[in-house]
């Protein structure tokens, strides 16, 4: 009696499994590969290194006011040609303007220049 049902249970299981594997094996087999080279395009041309970015150096300086106050004629006169600049970009193209005149027209633009003291900071001690 017992091998009866280990028969019965036996055949049950095999046709049970049997429609599961069939259904297995009517599937085509696709590769994963061939996905793969299919989905990945094909790699462009190597884009070139950025450059990486110069650091920000955060400075203070002192100046009379009135040539502060030309930061802003200065400003103002780029709004009304259509471009918008910071206080810092103005003094960075002064700076360029600078770079590119030879010894003679900076002897000229700095002799007019009045000398004036730097206020110094009193540096705190640091705290422990």
């Amino acid at each position: 009696m017992t091998t009866d049902r280990t028969e019965e249970t036996a055949k049950k299981t095999a046709t049970d499994k049997a429609p599961a594997m069939a259904k297995k094996a009517a599937k085509p087999v696709v590769k994963p590969a061939a996905k793969k080279a299919a989905a990945m395009p094909k790699p462009a041309a190597k884009k070139p290194k950025k450059a990486p970015k110069e650091k920000i150096v955060h400075d203070c300086f002192s100046m009379p006011k009135t040539e502060y106050l030309k930061i802003a004629e200065i400003k103002e006169a780029c709004l009304k040609a259509g471009l918008h600049v910071k206080k810092s970009e103005v003094l960075r193209a002064g700076l360029k303007a600078l770079g590119e005149m030879n010894e003679a027209q900076l002897k000229r633009a700095t002799a007019g220049l009045e000398k004036i003291k730097t206020r110094r900071t009193e540096k705190l001690p640091k705290k422990p």
